[in-house]
Order: structure tokens, then sequence, then C-alpha cells
């Protein structure tokens, strides 16, 4: 049997009702050409978009991990460069070691609050790596986890920040140097999450199944 002509206007287009993107039938993929996700200028799982956030997650790994090794002494001094006379050590000393965060953490979960630290910025740069440019469709867990992983992570910062001035009456350099690091991370990271759960729930309006989805899985 001979295939049905698509119709078309007059100006060539297809009508808006065939022509609509973005929008999965019976819960399939839109049929679209890029990877910018419907009603978005850019696309923010692009490598342009997410290696910025996995570089400074890997300067947030190797800042955090310097702290903690502060902490468990094995190395005796850190860079202050503003809050101490000398350059070493300062006021760093008194909210890494002295100060009841780090000591409940410590004896609370065995570690210090700085490789806590670390291991957010480690999980922050895999999730960050990990996929394609099209996976905030592709793979929707890995966005989730991205974000949930990120955002978390600059909400504890900031509060570490505030509790600086507040509760020790002093500052760390390097502290507040991790802070910043991991606020700059969250919009970008929030982007794209938000981008993924756009996509699901279209994929829920049309119908398709938004468990296989989220896992990137065909229907």
């Amino acid at each position: 049997m001979a295939k049905k002509p698509r119709a078309v206007t007059e100006s060539g287009d297809a009508p808006p009702e065939e022509a609509s993107e973005g929008v999965p039938e019976k819960g399939g993929e839109p049929d679209r050409d890029d990877h910018i996700p419907p009603g978005w200028e850019k696309n923010p799982a692009s490598w342009g978009e997410r290696l910025p956030i996995v570089g400074l997650a890997l300067m947030g790994f190797g800042v955090a991990m310097y702290l903690s090794l502060y902490q468990w002494e094995v190395v005796d001094r850190i860079w202050e460069p503003f809050f101490s006379d000398t350059g070493w050590n300062g006021e760093s000393e008194k909210i890494l070691r002295g100060s009841s965060v780090s000591k409940k953490t410590m004896r609370w979960f065995g570690v210090p609050d700085g490789f806590l630290g670390a291991v957010g910025y480690f999980v922050d740069a895999v999730t960050g790596a990990v996929g394609s440019t099209k996976r905030w469709k592709k793979m929707p867990w890995i966005v989730i986890v991205f974000g949930l992983a990120v955002g978390p992570l600059g909400f504890v910062s900031i509060m570490l920040v505030v509790s600086q001035p507040v509760l020790f009456n002093s500052f760390c350099t390097l502290c507040l140097s991790s802070a910043v690091i991991s606020v700059a991370m969250i919009g970008p990271a929030m982007d794209e999450m938000l981008a993924s759960l756009q996509y699901m729930k279209r994929v829920r309006d049309s119908g398709g199944s938004v468990w296989r989805r989220f896992w990137g899985l065909a229907d």
C-alpha cells in the first residue's frame, strides 16, 4: 500500500499539530534535530555547561582533602593568608581543629568534616561527567543525583560560612573558598535538573512510563 503523503501548508511547513516539538507520542521520544530541551535556548547538558562544574568540583575536592589532612594531623600547617600573622594556621586552626563542629563530626562519623566535603565534591565530579549531552532525557536519574548532590553541598557550605563569625568568631580562608566553589556550582546543576524534570512531566502527560524513562529505558 502506498504511504499517505504528509500534509503541508502553503509555505511548505508541516501543520502545527504535526510540527509540535518536544511532546512525546505515547511516551515516545520527541523528534528533534538538536539536543536543546523544548522551550530552552541552550542545552544545559552540553559539555560547555558541565565541564566548568566538573572542574570546580575537582578544585573543591582538592581543597577539602587538604583541609581534612590538616584535621587528621597528617600535615602540621594549613595555609591562611588573611586571618593569620604568619600566613599559616591562625584562625583556621580554631575552626578546623578546635570547633565543636569538627570535634562532633570526628566523634559521630570517624572522619573530619573536610573529608565529608571531599566525598561530596567527588560525587559532584563523577555525576557531572557521566553521560552524553542528551542525558537530560536519556539519563534523567544521573541528572537528578547530580542536582541533589550539588544543591545540599552548597547549602551546607553557606551555613558553615555564616556560622564562622557567629559561632566561632573566626574565619578560615580555604573554608570560604570551598563555599564559593559550592555556590558557583548550584545554578548550572539546577538548570539541568529542571530540564530533566520537565522532560519527565512531558512523558507523564503523554501517557508514557515515567519510571522506565527515569532510568533511561524505552517504553
